[in-house]
């Protein structure tokens, strides 16, 4: 079986979809900052969306990181099942994030968690976080998710009771309360429920790249709970305290009920590369 990816096509594409996430928005999150700004009541909350707005035009114009804080490096990769690659992948996903922090650049972000020391490079032990799924064919997918502090800090976890169902909710609710303005919303919430301990957290990442429309009434329900709250758009007041609620599920164990809440701010930061495919 022949190889049609190369480990450089690979750091390209790494260089590619940082540059692409870095400095640029999809126009689903783009579009959603607008309609909060059209529909905001507060005049506050509105100059704070415009000003959002003007952020990502100017990022964009100039090639510049839309926030200082570019984020730890999470990666989901999709491999094909009859793709063949006979090189380190996580070396060449790594090099990538070396030489897109040198080019972009990006603000040098991973450290020891214990010593603090900083690598220089947002690579280390772990560092760029990798996550595999597998699909039919021979593609590459290469998506990249970076991730800021601020909203990452916010994030919480939480082992209910198999009978606290309706609690769910709440813990949702409590935990944009609890963030209040420091993941500088408004946020996109991503949830995952069930699985296990971490299983849960997984789901409620990689619930956040769903299209921000896509929204089922649950989910809906929960955005509508949330911007009841006031919070507005960086903790100052208005309608809009998140964008979009989204909301992934795994079954679990009949004694556990795993609850997951990742936060994410406005900047809801993804791109994508594809490379190789069928012949």
């Amino acid at each position: 079986m022949s190889n049609d990816i190369s480990y450089d096509d690979v750091v390209v594409a790494t260089i590619d979809v940082l540059k692409r996430a870095e400095t640029t928005l999809s126009e689903d999150v783009i579009e959603a900052l607008r309609k909060a700004r059209d529909s905001e009541s507060s005049p506050v909350a509105k100059e704070q969306l415009e000003a959002i707005l003007k952020n990502i035009d100017i990022a964009k114009r100039n090639e510049i990181p839309i926030c200082q804080d570019t984020g730890i490096l999470i990666f989901f990769v999709e491999m094909g099942r009859e793709l063949n690659i006979n090189f380190n992948l996580e070396s060449a996903i790594s090099e990538g994030v070396r030489k897109a922090t040198r080019s972009i650049p990006l603000r040098p972000n991973a450290v020891d968690p214990l010593t603090r020391s900083n690598s220089g490079d947002n690579t280390g032990d772990g560092i760029p976080d990798i996550k595999y799924s597998f699909s039919d064919g021979k593609k590459l997918k290469i998506t990249v998710a970076p991730k800021g502090a601020g909203s990452e800090n916010m994030s919480t976890i939480k082992m209910l009771n198999p009978t606290e169902t309706s609690q769910i909710r709440n813990f949702i609710l409590e935990t944009v309360l609890k963030a209040g303005g420091k993941p500088c919303p408004p946020i996109v919430v991503g949830v995952g429920i069930g699985g296990s301990f971490d299983k849960a957290a997984r789901l409620a990442k990689a619930s956040l790249l769903e299209e921000m429309t896509e929204m089922d009434e649950f989910e809906s329900s929960i955005l509508n709970d949330i911007n009841s709250l006031g919070i507005g758009p960086m903790g100052l007041g208005g309608n809009t305290t998140a964008l979009a609620v989204h909301v992934k599920k795994a079954h679990c164990h009949t004694a556990s009920l795993p609850v997951a809440v990742n936060i994410q701010c406005w900047a809801n930061r993804h791109a994508s590369a594809t490379l190789g495919g069928d012949e």
